[in-house]
């Protein structure tokens, strides 16, 4: 029986705002988008921004000194944070789940940009638990983390179903044994986790 459904954040209950943000900025800097967004990529784990160990502002420049951008830290974080559009359907659907008894959750590799999001909009109301990578300090590239939330909730994995659009991490989660769902967009996956309920 399932009694918690853990959703990512980017690309999932919003729109991909830093793959989208990343690229706007390779595009404006003349810059390849898919080797700039591998870089941007990269970095956001090499300087350890990702997991609460490294700051915002060494990130940016660190990513100046890979790429050679020269834009400063407003302007890029600009770019990224107005991506984050929020999808209306996915918090709805949270919501219904929620009504149902089901225990929401968010499970996302963020910084401290989710919580200035949620300053923003409130997103945080449609979920009982925020698990953010920053605060963790721990991310999905460690499969260990998995198992650290849906301990922390009191249940067993395969209670759990955890929603990602990045197939890595879907792989992750199935191996500590949840139940994943790939998310490719809100109608495959309506069909998709009423498969489990």
């Amino acid at each position: 029986m399932i009694k918690a459904v853990f959703f990512d954040f980017g690309g999932v209950l919003a729109e991909e705002g830093f793959r989208q943000g990343i690229k706007a900025i390779a595009e404006k800097s003349g810059l390849d988008p898919e080797a700039f967004f591998l870089n941007a990529e990269e970095l956001m784990y090499q300087t350890g921004y990702v997991i609460g160990e490294g700051s915002e502002a060494n990130y940016w420049e660190a990513l100046r000194k890979k790429t050679g951008i020269t834009a400063g830290d407003g302007e890029l974080r600009g770019e990224v944070l107005k991506r984050f559009v929020l999808r209306q359907e996915m918090l709805d659907y949270a919501d219904r789940l929620r009504s149902s008894g089901i225990v929401t959750s968010i499970l996302s590799d963020q910084t401290n940009w989710l919580d200035e999001i949620n300053d923003k909009t409130s997103f945080y109301q449609h979920f009982h638990h925020v698990f953010n990578s920053f605060k963790m300090n721990k991310s999905k590239k460690d499969q260990s983390i998995f198992r650290d939330v849906y301990l922390s909730l009191g249940f067993k994995p395969d209670e759990v179903i955890f929603v990602d659009d990045n197939i890595k991490n879907i792989k992750r989660a199935s191996a500590e044994g949840l139940n994943a769902i790939h998310f490719t967009g809100i109608d495959t996956f309506e069909k998709d986790i009423l498969s489990y309920l």
